[in-house]
C-alpha cells in the first residue's frame, strides 16, 4: 500500500470512529427507588484502596450504578429523606502512600455524582464492612465516626453545616448504635453500654455506663446487632439473644433468650458469617445466617437461615440457600427478599417466605461483604 493510500485509509476509519461516538455525553438520573434496591459494599480485599459500592436492582437482577469509594471502604449512611448519600472515605496523595486524607463524601443519590466532602481527622477505624463504623443520630443532624488509633473516640460531624463539631473520647468502648434522638451507645470491653448524648454543638452533654449484659469472658456477643425501634439486639456466640431497650434514659435488659435447642447446639448450630443478622421490622422477625461447626468456626459460612418471631421468641422458619453465605438481609417491605453473598462479587436472591432461590446478580467486584437496604422514607 502506498503512503497516501495508508493515509487514506486511516482517515476513512478515524471517521467512522467518531461516527460511532455519541456527541453529547452526560449525567442520568435513575428511576424512583423501590424496596428492593439494594447497595453491596465491596471492600475489594485483593485492591484495598480502591473500595466500591454497588446500587442493584435485586428484582431485575441488575447493577444500577456504583461509587467509588477509596481506601479502606467500609459502609454508606443512608438517612431517611434519601437526599443524599454520606460516604466515610480515605484517600493516599500517591495513591498507595503519601499523606492520608480522610472525608466524608457526599452524593446525589438520583445521579451518583459527588456533591461535595467534609475532610476530618485521619484516623477513622478501618476492618471488615459492617454498619457500626459509622452512624447517624436519630434526628438526622450529625454523622457519628469511629476512631480507633488505638486510642477509642467519636468523630462528631454537623451535616447540614458541613463542618466537624469535635471529638469525643470513648476509652474502652467501641462501634457506634444510634439510641436516640441525639444519643448514640457503644460496646465496651467489659460488658457494659457507654451512652452519649451530644448537645446542640456538637460536643458531649452526658454519658451513662451501664452494668454489663453479658459475660464476655463466658459468652461473649458478636457486634452484628440488629435493631427494631428503641431495642437493639446481640446474638452470643452460644446462640442467645439479648435484647437492649433505650427508650428510657438508661439501657433495660430483657431476659435473655436461646435460639438453640439443646439438641441443636449438641449438634454445632451456630450463628456465623460476617454479617449474619438481619432483621425485619414489618413482622418482628429476626433472621440468622446458620451453620454447624465449633466456637471457632463462627466466621465461616452459613448454608441456612433460621428466622425467629421477637415477640415470641419460637422459631418461625428453618431455610436453606441455594449456596453458601456469609452475609444476609432483607428487604423492608411487605414482601420481602433474602438476599445473601459469599463475597465472591455474586448477590444471591431469594423470595424471604420461602428462600426460593429468583436469581444471582453478578458483576460487584471482588469482596462484597455488606448489603445495605435503602431507607423507606421519612424524615
Amino acid at each position: 500500500m502506498t503512503r497516501t493510500c495508508l493515509l487514506v485509509a486511516c482517515c476513512l476509519l478515524a471517521g467512522l470512529a467518531r461516527a460511532q461516538i455519541p456527541e453529547t455525553i452526560g449525567t442520568e438520573s435513575l428511576p424512583a427507588r423501590t424496596p428492593h434496591w439494594v447497595w453491596v459494599d465491596d471492600l475489594s480485599f485483593g485492591n484495598i484502596i480502591d473500595g466500591r459500592a454497588y446500587l442493584v436492582d435485586a428484582d431485575a437482577g441488575r447493577v444500577l450504578g456504583m461509587l467509588s469509594t477509596g481506601a479502606l471502604f467500609l459502609n454508606l449512611e443512608l438517612p431517611r429523606s434519601y437526599e443524599r448519600i454520606y460516604s466515610a472515605e480515605t484517600y493516599y496523595a500517591r495513591g498507595t502512600r503519601g499523606p492520608r486524607t480522610d472525608v466524608i463524601s457526599i452524593y446525589d443519590p438520583k445521579t451518583l455524582e459527588p456533591i461535595d466532602e467534609i475532610v476530618i481527622p485521619a484516623k477513622r477505624q478501618a476492618g471488615l464492612p459492617m454498619p457500626f463504623y459509622t452512624g447517624l443520630t436519630d434526628d438526622q443532624r450529625f454523622m457519628l465516626v469511629y476512631n480507633f488509633t488505638p486510642a477509642q473516640s467519636v468523630t462528631v460531624i454537623d451535616i447540614a453545616a458541613r463542618k466537624v463539631m469535635g471529638e469525643i473520647a470513648t476509652p474502652g468502648c467501641a462501634l457506634i448504635y444510634p439510641s436516640g434522638a441525639r444519643r448514640f451507645s457503644m460496646l465496651c470491653a467489659d460488658g457494659a453500654l457507654l451512652s452519649v448524648e451530644i448537645g446542640d454543638d456538637g460536643g458531649e452533654a452526658k454519658r451513662v455506663r451501664s452494668e454489663a449484659f453479658f459475660d464476655p469472658k463466658l459468652d461473649p456477643i458478636t457486634e452484628k446487632g440488629a435493631r427494631l425501634g428503641s431495642h437493639w439486639m446481640f446474638v452470643s456466640f452460644d446462640g442467645v439473644v439479648h435484647d437492649v431497650d433505650f427508650s428510657g434514659p438508661a439501657p433495660q435488659y430483657a431476659t435473655p433468650w436461646p435460639i438453640l435447642t439443646d439438641s441443636e447446639r449438641k449438634a454445632g448450630w451456630r450463628t456465623g458469617g460476617a454479617q449474619h443478622v438481619a432483621l425485619h421490622a414489618q413482622s418482628g422477625r429476626l433472621y440468622l445466617l446458620m451453620h454447624k461447626g465449633a466456637v471457632e468456626t463462627r466466621k465461616e459460612p452459613g448454608t441456612d437461615v433460621w428466622v425467629y418471631d421477637v415477640a415470641t421468641h419460637e422459631r418461625a422458619q428453618r431455610l436453606r440457600l441455594a449456596a453458601p453465605a456469609v452475609s444476609i438481609t432483607v428487604t423492608p417491605d411487605a414482601t420481602p427478599l433474602l438476599l445473601a453473598t459469599l463475597g465472591d462479587g455474586k448477590l444471591e436472591v431469594y423470595e424471604a417466605a420461602s428462600a426460593k432461590h429468583l436469581r444471582t446478580v453478578e458483576g460487584l467486584g471482588q469482596t462484597p461483604l455488606l448489603i445495605q437496604t435503602l431507607p423507606t422514607g421519612g424524615s
